[in-house]
């Protein structure tokens, strides 16, 4: 499936530049196997958050002193370092934060402004805008400059999302987005985009079952499997006891022991 100018209009809603970006949608998507309603969905919805809709294509650094201490604390509050020497100097605060990892060296290289995050899903660190580079044959001089361009911002995400099998994903936006974000920052706009895209792009919305997860006060089929499971009466009340037998059971059994039947504990437990 290729997308159409007009849907590529409507996916990019609000983007003023939303013509110069149907070509390289046209040309990249398919090259990087993303080719289905679901996986242009869900490739559009995750990048259209982290890019305001392909607006935004360096990362914005320029937060104030306050911002720093709260953000990123191990760096300023916590290290010692005074925030205020930092205050909306985007370069300067780079330097510290993206120092000595992700392949860049310490702060006075000037690592972490040069590979600071960049294109439509903010490709950072020396490390893996070097990887893109060798994937495109190009070095990374030259890959710095084409990551400043429509085709660079865009194929650089594309191989970013190939790379991370982020294809297999297409129809659970809660794990596309823990693989993306490391979290669930911005989850329910980006479940938004999902949907919106679906629509123009005519593919189906499934959501995935919400993970199952018992605690003190859940009831029901499940609680029964486990308590069965762990010897005790199957009543199908997740009470005190059932608690205390699933934090002894997980402790055993190398699991966080926090008496939370979560997804992990369940299927080692019943299933």
């Amino acid at each position: 499936m290729k997308v159409t100018s007009d849907q590529v209009h409507n996916l990019l809603h609000g983007n003023s530049e939303w013509e110069s970006w149907v070509e390289p949608l046209q040309t990249m998507l398919p090259a990087y196997d993303i080719d289905t309603p679901e996986r242009i969905a869900m490739f559009m919805a995750q990048c259209g958050h982290e890019s305001n809709n392909f607006r935004v294509l360096n990362e914005n650094l320029n937060y104030s002193a306050k911002a720093l201490n709260a953000i990123f604390p191990k760096y300023f509050e916590r290290a010692g370092r005074d925030a205020e020497e930092y205050h909306r100097q985007p370069e300067k605060i780079a330097n510290v934060i993206y120092a000595n990892r992700m392949g860049n060296g310490p702060i006075e290289t000037g690592d972490g402004w040069t590979h600071k995050g960049i294109g439509i899903i903010q490709l950072t660190g020396k490390n893996n805008q070097t990887a893109f580079a060798n994937s495109i044959d190009k070095t990374i001089e030259r890959t710095l400059e084409y990551l400043g361009t429509k085709e660079g911002a865009l194929e650089s995400a594309c191989w970013f999302w190939k790379e991370n099998g982020l294809n297999r994903y297409a129809g659970d936006i809660l794990r596309a987005t823990k693989k993306i974000n490391g979290g669930t920052i911005g989850l329910e706009d980006r479940k938004h985009h999902y949907k919106n895209a679906l629509d123009i792009l005519g593919g189906q919305y499934n959501p995935s079952p919400a993970p199952i997860l018992l605690k003190v006060g859940s009831r029901g089929e499940a609680v029964k499997l486990a308590q069965a499971a762990l010897g005790l009466e199957d009543d199908g009340v997740f009470g005190l006891m059932t608690e205390k037998a699933v934090k002894a059971w997980q402790e055993e059994n190398g699991l966080t022991a926090d008496g939370l039947v979560g997804p992990k504990t369940y299927k080692a437990l019943v299933a």
